[in-house]
C-alpha cells in the first residue's frame, strides 16, 4: 500500500499540525524526527536500539547504496527491510543532495548529473530515471524525486532555470516509478523567492505526488532565511498530504518549522555530534570531552528516558570512552541524541493537542539558551 496521511488537528496559535501517517509497517503520529541510516545503518546502532528510542521512519541513501553494495544485491536480499533487518518504515532520498555536494554546476545537464564515484573516481551519471529505478529496487516505503539542490546564495536567474529543470526531472521520475507499495514525494525548490516556491509547489501538486518535501534549505543560509523558505512552500502545499523538511535537525529549527506546518524531519546531526562527543540536553548542547566532566558521575540528564541515561552511564565514563576513541561512547551518545530529538517531537505533538505550542517554544528557548 501507499502511505496514507490524515490531518488530525491544527494548532490554534500557529500553522503546526498533528497528523497520522499510515504505512506498511505501522501507523505513526506526526510531527516526527527520522534518524538517518545512510548506508542501511544508523551509525553504530542496531535496529533494536533504533526501536528502543521510539523511532518510526528511518532514512537510507540512494547514492551510497547504489555504489555499495548495489541495488541489485539489496533487491536479491528482499529489499532494504530484509537486508538491514528493520521491520519499520524506510525512506530513501534520491541522491539529489550528493549532486549538491559532489558535482560542479557544469556537470548538471538536462539528461542528469555527471560526477565521480567518491570511492574510486569512476565517472558516474545519475538521471531522474536511474534514481527512481534504484529506489524501486531498494523497495523503501517512501522514495524521493530526483531534484537539483540549489546552494545559497543563488541568483534569481539560476534559481528560475533550476526550478524548471527540477520540475521536468520530477515528471520523468514519476513516469518510470513502478513500485506499487512505494510512495513517491515531489521536492519543492525555489530558493528564497516566494513566487518560485509557489510555482514549484503548484506544478508538483498537478503531478499528484503522495507527499511533498521541501529542499534547498540548510545549504548556507541563516535561520531567518530558512524559515522564510519553508513558509513560502508550506503556505501553498495541500493540507491532506504529508510535508517533509529535508536535512534539518537542530532542536530550535524543528520547533520553528513545526510551527510552519512541517510534519517530518531528518538529519545526520545527532549521530555526527555523538561521534565528536557532543550531547543534547534541555539546557543546550554539551561537549562531554570538557575537563569539567572528568569526575562528574551523573548521567547526561536525569529526566531522559533513553537507555544511556536510564542505565546511569555517567558523564565521566562517557568522557573517558570518547577521549579513548572507544566506539561504545559514540553508541551511547547517539542513543541519547536521537532519543532527545524524537522526544522533542513527542512534546510538540502534545503541545499541538493542547494548543500550547507558543508557551512550549518560549520555555524551551529559555532553558536551551539560558535566557
Amino acid at each position: 500500500m501507499k502511505i496514507e496521511y490524515t490531518l488530525l488537528k491544527k494548532e490554534k496559535n500557529s500553522d503546526a499540525r498533528l497528523g497520522k501517517l499510515k504505512t506498511n509497517y505501522g501507523t505513526f503520529e506526526t510531527p516526527m524526527f527520522m534518524p538517518v541510516g545512510t548506508e542501511a545503518t544508523v551509525k553504530t546502532l542496531s535496529v533494536e536500539e533504533i526501536k528502543d528510542v521510539h523511532a518510526g521512519i528511518i532514512l537510507a541513501n540512494t547514492y551510497h547504496l547504489w555504489l555499495r553494495p548495489g541495488e541489485d544485491i539489496i533487491a536479491r536480499a528482499g529489499g532494504l527491510h530484509e537486508f538491514m533487518h528493520y521491520d519499520g518504515p524506510i525512506l530513501t532520498d534520491s541522491g539529489g543532495y550528493q549532486v549538491f555536494s559532489l558535482a560542479r554546476p557544469k556537470d548538471i545537464t538536462e539528461e542528469g548529473v555527471h560526477f565521480k564515484n567518491h570511492l574510486n573516481g569512476d565517472p558516474l551519471l545519475l538521471t531522474p530515471e536511474k534514481s527512481i529505478e534504484i529506489q524501486n529496487k531498494l523497495d523503501s516505503d517512501i522514495a524521493m524525486s530526483f531534484d537539483e539542490c540549489i546552494g545559497y546564495p543563488a541568483t534569481r536567474e539560476y534559481v528560475e532555470k533550476s526550478v524548471e529543470r527540477t520540475l521536468r526531472w520530477a515528471k520523468r521520475g514519476l513516469q518510470v516509478h513502478n513500485n506499487p507499495n512505494q510512495s513517491l514525494f515531489g521536492i519543492v525548490q525555489g530558493g528564497e523567492y516566494e513566487d518560485l516556491r509557489r510555482h514549484c509547489v503548484e506544478e508538483l501538486v498537478k503531478m499528484d505526488f503522495d507527499g511533498y518535501s521541501i529542499g534547498g534549505t540548510s545549504v548556507g543560509e541563516d535561520k531567518p532565511t530558512m524559515y522564510k523558505m519553508v513558509s513560502y512552500a508550506t503556505k501553498y502545499l495541500p493540507s491532506d498530504k504529508v510535508r517533509y523538511l529535508m536535512g534539518v535537525g537542530d532542536p530550535i529549527d524543528i520547533i520553528e518549522n513545526v510551527m510552519r506546518g512541517i510534519d517530518l524531519f531528518d538529519c545526520v546531526s545527532p549521530t555526527r555530534l555523538a561521534r565528536h562527543g557532543h550531547a543534547y540536553t534541555k539546557y543546550g548542547k554539551i561537549n562531554i570531552k570538557n575537563s569539567k566532566y572528568k569526575d562528574d558521575f551523573t548521567p547526561i540528564s536525569i529526566d531522559c528516558d533513553c537507555y544511556t541515561c536510564k542505565s546511569k552511564y555517567s558523564k565521566a565514563y562517557l568522557r573517558h570512552l570518547i577521549v579513548a576513541n572507544e566506539t561504545l561512547g559514540a553508541r551511547l551518545l547517539s542513543i541519547h541524541n536521537i532519543r532527545f530529538l524524537i522526544h522533542l517531537t513527542e512534546d510538540l505533538r502534545e503541545a499541538i493537542k493542547n494548543d500550547t505550542i507558543l508557551a512550549y517554544k518560549e520555555q524551551f528557548i529559555k532553558d536551551y539558551y539560558h535566557t
